[in-house]
Parts: C-alpha cells; sequence; structure tokens
C-alpha cells in the first residue's frame, strides 16, 4: 500500500484493530486549506465518514484531475483494488472517519456463495461513493466500539465489516427483477452484440452473466426461463446460424469454418451442426446454395 497526506493531522489517538482478511482502522483528524492525501493498494478500502465531508473536500482518480475530473468527496465510498485516489482540502474541517482495508480474497469468499464468482469479481471493480450513509453508518458505529474495546469473538467484528461492504457495493437484488424473472430485450440486445464481437462466437457462461450484471447461478435461471434454452444451446444455436452464413455466403472449406468458429475439427462441427440444423454442413450448403 502506498499512502501519505500532507497538512492533515490526527486530534486524537488512531484506534485500529486487525481481523480476519481485514483492517479496521477509525480516525479522528483535521485538515488545513491545501491539504492533501494520496492512497494507492493492490486491495479494497471502504471509507465510511461520520460528518459531512463534500463542502471542504475534493477528490480525483487522476493525478492531474483537479478542475477536470475532482469532485466533491461523499459520505462513504468504496475504492476498487488497484485505483489510485487523490484528495484535497478546500476549506480546513475536522472530521472522523472508518477505514476498512480489507483483502480482496476475503471479500470475494464472502460475496461469491451468494452472488457467484464472476459477479463478484465484476463487482469489486466498481468503485462506490454515495451519500445516503444512515445504515451503514449504524454499522461502523458499532464496528467502531469493537474496535476501541473489543467485547465479542472477532467473528461479530468481522461480520459488521462484512455488511457494512454489502451495504454500500452496488449489488443487484435479482429476486426483484421488475420482468418477471426473465431477462429483458436489452440484456439480450447485449448478450448478443457481445457474442457477435467474439470472433469464434464463444463465451462462458460467467462471461454471459457477467455482462449483463447478474450472478452466474441467477443468469443461468432465468436465462432458461427467457429463452427455453441453456445458455450454451442458446450459444451454439448462435455458432451454427454463423456456420450457415459462411457455408452460404463464402467458399471456405467447412474444415476451415470449423476453425474460424473455435470448433475443435470438422467432425466436431459436423456433429454440433446436425444436432441444431437436422444435416451436415455439406448438406445444408448443397440445399442452401445459390438461393
Amino acid at each position: 500500500m502506498i499512502c501519505y497526506t500532507e497538512g492533515i493531522n490526527p486530534v486524537a489517538p488512531v484506534k485500529w484493530r486487525g481481523l480476519d482478511g481485514l483492517m479496521s482502522v477509525f480516525w479522528e483528524a483535521e485538515g488545513q486549506p491545501g491539504a492533501r492525501g494520496y492512497y494507492l493498494s493492490p486491495d479494497p478500502r471502504i471509507v465510511v465518514f461520520f460528518n459531512e465531508v463534500s463542502p471542504h473536500i475534493r477528490m480525483s482518480n487522476h493525478e492531474n484531475g483537479w478542475g477536470r475530473h475532482d469532485r466533491a468527496l461523499k459520505q462513504a465510498v468504496y475504492v476498487p483494488a488497484g485505483l489510485p485516489m487523490w484528495t484535497k482540502f478546500t476549506s480546513a474541517h475536522r472530521f472522523s472517519h472508518l477505514d476498512l482495508h480489507l483483502h480482496q480474497d476475503r471479500l470475494l469468499r464472502f460475496l461469491a456463495p451468494s452472488i457467484g464468482g464472476s459477479a463478484a469479481r465484476s463487482l469489486l471493480r466498481r468503485p462506490v461513493e454515495v451519500t445516503d450513509v444512515e445504515a451503514i453508518r449504524s454499522l461502523a458505529g458499532l464496528l467502531i466500539k469493537e474496535i476501541s474495546a473489543p467485547s465479542r469473538h472477532p467473528v461479530y467484528a468481522e461480520s459488521l465489516a462484512g455488511s457494512i461492504a454489502t451495504a454500500l457495493l452496488d449489488i443487484p437484488n435479482e429476486s426483484a427483477s421488475p420482468n418477471n424473472g426473465r431477462l429483458t430485450q436489452a440484456q439480450m440486445n447485449k448478450l448478443m452484440s457481445r457474442l457477435n464481437a467474439c470472433g469464434d462466437g464463444r463465451l462462458s457462461v460467467a462471461e454471459m452473466a457477467e455482462t449483463v450484471g447478474l450472478s452466474e447461478s441467477w443468469f443461468a435461471n432465468v436465462f432458461k426461463q427467457t429463452t427455453g434454452k441453456t445458455p450454451l444451446q442458446w450459444q451454439l444455436a448462435r455458432r451454427i446460424e454463423r456456420a450457415q452464413k459462411l457455408l452460404t455466403g463464402t467458399d471456405l472449406t467447412v474444415a476451415d469454418i470449423a476453425a474460424q468458429l473455435g470448433f475443435s475439427d470438422q467432425a466436431h462441427m459436423t456433429k454440433a451442426f446436425r444436432q441444431v440444423a437436422g444435416e451436415t454442413p455439406a448438406a445444408w450448403r448443397r440445399l442452401h446454395d445459390g438461393g
């Protein structure tokens, strides 16, 4: 971790506690006009402020972003691993905040069982900045008590940190889908666009789920509800459609088309083609060639 400050000084002893996969730190400090800070870490960070800071502190994720990319610092922020953060005071201000430095693997282990590994990794790459922090601040207050004077098993403090993370992160409420458990047309369009952008027309189920912002397990369920096919069955049908266009629109051999579309060999494509289209690629080309 790289961190430095200039013109920011603590006004009370710093309180901290190390837990499984995270470090919890409570700061009370003050900054002078022009005070600044910089932070960069290979793991995620959550900051929760207990007083209003937006009129006094600006932040940016660009070193030379002042005046172009800077914005008011919000009451709670999630900083993904590897994302730099610069702050600058526009006026003198005294503040207090909870810092959570979380090991990325610890967060993944916490989130993946509920939302899927792919969705969790995607989620942890997105920064979050919020002003409505009443619930988060209440949880943070409970955690600070355990930092200052531990009275319970560490799992209690760890669960509070996990609750703060899930309250702050932008986790979609998939069970409250407005489309009756089906993918929207916009989501299907996004899938088609990404699939078309792939040279061989192949995506893993995890990549398909990530494209529409759903967990892998939930995506597989709603996809079947939407299309009547599993994601891989649907994807295979799209690849065979591509093969059909190449068979009638080009002079490529069946072996060349098989290689272009990611089949292991001509026999593999022929088997899949017959399964979807009901005949071999050669027979389909003879039947449809020339319109």
